[in-house]
């Protein structure tokens, strides 16, 4: 169990280093940012509301990651696999499992760097007025997971192909199909000819309707399983693909 341990947190290592090894991570983080920014304060009439609070910002979180995460975990596998060192990797003594949670474990941490970057707006709003910080607090947990969430769907793809920029198609079009199936459009197209427990179904899968509840600072826990069990279903299959590619 320690020797798992520690493999992961070298690769955890070597993986979370490798983002600021080069101006990328710059260039995503100030994307990043700004897209939040804009999206918050402008597109999401900030102002123009009067109310200090950070609802606005993180309305826009699941379309964001819905780009933002792909691009993250497209480079996870794809890249190793077309280069050949994912072959070398897998010479070494090292599980599988090992080597899937440590890298996806690293793209959450940088992820998680993206965030707290922009606990600045959060001081804007506390500036500017009174908001309501458990529900700034539960919304950053909600963001958080459900970041996971997507970034363990765009790597367990992105070992699936050695191509980056299929990896990136493939997870943004599953992470738009995960968005969507809680909006209105899809719902009201379902009720039309679905049973109600499949409308039901089909909206209690969706990422935008359980990152509302969190939103409301409440921590529900269906809406936890939901990106915990995504996250740990992802990282299995990962497993297995990597596996397989191995005793190929």
């Amino acid at each position: 169990m320690k020797t798992s341990f520690r493999t992961i947190a070298l690769v955890f290592g070597r993986e979370f280093r490798a983002y600021f090894a080069t101006p990328l991570a710059a260039v995503f983080l100030l994307v990043f940012l700004a897209l939040s920014a804009g999206l918050a304060f402008f597109a999401g009439g900030f102002f123009e509301r009067g109310q200090a609070d950070l609802g606005p910002f993180f309305a826009w979180h699941p379309w964001l990651f819905l780009i933002l995460m792909p691009a993250i975990g497209m480079r996870l596998w794809a890249d190793e696999r077309r280069s050949g060192v994912i072959e070398l990797l897998m010479t070494l003594p090292v599980r599988a499992h090992e080597v899937v949670i440590g890298k996806f474990l690293a793209g959450w941490a940088f992820t998680a760097v993206a965030l707290v970057l922009t606990m600045s707006f959060w001081l804007v709003t506390l500036y500017l007025g009174s908001p309501d910080n458990g529900i700034v607090v539960a919304s950053y947990i909600g963001s958080f997971l459900m970041a996971g969430a997507f970034l363990a769907i765009s790597a367990c793809i992105s070992a699936m192909t050695k191509n980056q920029v299929i990896a990136f198609i493939l997870a943004a079009i599953v992470s738009f199909l995960l968005v969507m199936s809680g909006t209105n459009l899809v719902l009201a197209a379902l009720r039309g000819w679905a049973p109600a427990f499949v409308v039901d179904l089909v909206q209690s899968l969706s990422f935008i309707t359980n990152f509302d509840r969190l939103t409301r600072g409440v921590l529900e826990v269906p809406a936890v399983i939901l990106f915990l069990s995504t996250i740990v279903l992802a990282l299995w299959i990962n497993v297995q693909v990597v596996d397989a590619k191995k005793a190929a």
